[in-house]
């Protein structure tokens, strides 16, 4: 929902930028990859450690290739590229995986129920997009919910973050949101989809 408000404003910030990197050689899915890369490892370098701000910091910062690389693609006009689709719904599902991943090892070594609340944001995490993909093949347009990606990764990003700076409670809340709106995305697009087949 914020990501389709706030997406043309964006791109046409970020356009100038990734026009000058296409002039400089770099390919949509370098950056991909770099971001990709650069985000897992900060968060299962950080997190697992309790360094959670400094942890959140470096992932916003990567986390922007996500938006360059689909921009860039566009200006190239090769945002058509099957493979480069692929690749960045592939490494956006590793990148969300990681995050939560870091955060459960890091509750799971103190010992922390809160871990099991992650977990289920980590499965519902992937359900959502399994359920788009798999409606797409049957040719049903499965892309609302409550909860999209971006709502998501702003979420536990933010609680992180702020958990990192001493504030109380923030990460069991986020983490709480984000497994209810998790399970209420997954039940809005199955019906979605069971709404779509019994036409």
């Amino acid at each position: 929902m914020i990501s389709r408000s706030l997406k043309p404003a964006v791109t046409r910030l970020i356009t100038p930028v990734a026009s000058a990197a296409l002039r400089l050689g770099i390919t949509p899915n370098g950056v991909t990859w770099v971001g990709a890369i650069g985000v897992v490892v900060s968060a299962l370098y950080f997190y697992p450690r309790g360094q959670f701000f400094a942890g959140s910091v470096a992932i916003v910062i990567l986390a922007l290739s996500d938006l360059f690389d689909g921009t860039m693609a566009r200006i190239s006009k090769s945002g058509a590229s099957r493979w480069g689709s692929f690749l960045d719904s592939t490494i956006d599902r590793v990148t969300d995986s990681a995050i939560l991943l870091g955060i459960a090892i890091y509750l799971i070594n103190e010992q922390d129920s809160l871990s099991y609340v992650v977990l289920v944001t980590l499965v519902t995490g992937m359900l959502v997009p399994y359920i788009r993909a798999k409606a797409e093949s049957f040719s049903i347009q499965c892309s609302g919910g409550i909860a999209e990606r971006t709502e998501r990764l702003m979420i536990s990003l933010t609680a992180i973050g702020l958990h990192g700076l001493g504030i109380s409670f923030v990460l069991a809340v986020g983490m709480w949101l984000l497994a209810v709106l998790g399970l209420v995305t997954v039940a809005q697009r199955m019906l979605i989809v069971r709404k779509a087949l019994h036409k």
